[in-house]
């Protein structure tokens, strides 16, 4: 049934379709029937198809693009944990050195009170073994002995008025490549 525009009531978008030209609509009430409509116009010696489907929406992410999603991430987390491990021992190495130059200060402390470098770290805490020296000791410089950032003992040698304290790193071996070293004289 073609109607002209001017007397047609648009009710529904999808129930009448304006045809381009304007002149005339073509109204197809059975079009729900048979599926989508289908809306033909009719200007002048022109006939106009038009369908009124709308596009198909998608629901959902296909299997790829998940796999996809969560390669990616797989990848960036693998680079972040290696950057954040590097940091880790970065940042070990640098609290032994802390505490290395901390024990060293005390060391020196110890030498203005007992004017002689300690024999052990042991004695920074319990004072001298000497007895001529122990009427000198006052109090502890430190209340315990301190270990590196990985749990290690530290080893202190005594050479002459040299010393030298000395932290196994992170394979916590002694004498190796990674061992952190503060000096004293």
């Amino acid at each position: 049934m073609i109607v002209p525009v001017r007397h047609a009531v648009l009710r529904s978008p999808s129930f009448l379709t304006l045809a381009p030209c304007l002149d005339w609509i073509v109204v197809n009430p059975l079009s729900y029937l048979n599926g989508p409509p289908l809306n033909v116009s009719v200007c002048g010696t022109r006939t106009i198809r038009s369908t009124s489907q709308r596009p198909t929406r998608r629901r959902g992410f296909t299997l790829l693009e998940l796999l996809l999603v969560l390669s990616i991430l797989v990848v960036i987390g693998g680079i972040v944990l290696v950057n954040i491990g590097g940091a880790q021992t970065e940042a070990n190495v640098n609290v032994t050195k802390t505490q290395l130059d901390s024990l060293k200060n005390n060391i020196e402390m110890y030498r203005i009170r007992m004017n002689s470098l300690p024999e052990t770290l042991e004695q920074l805490r319990d004072g001298p073994s000497d007895s001529a020296k122990q009427a000198k000791w006052v109090a502890p410089i430190i209340n315990e002995i301190p270990t590196d950032a990985w749990g290690n003992s530290l080893v202190y040698t005594l050479n002459g008025n040299e010393y030298e304290i000395r932290s196994g790193g992170i394979d916590g071996q002694i004498n190796t490549d990674d061992d952190v070293v503060v000096k004293g004289s």
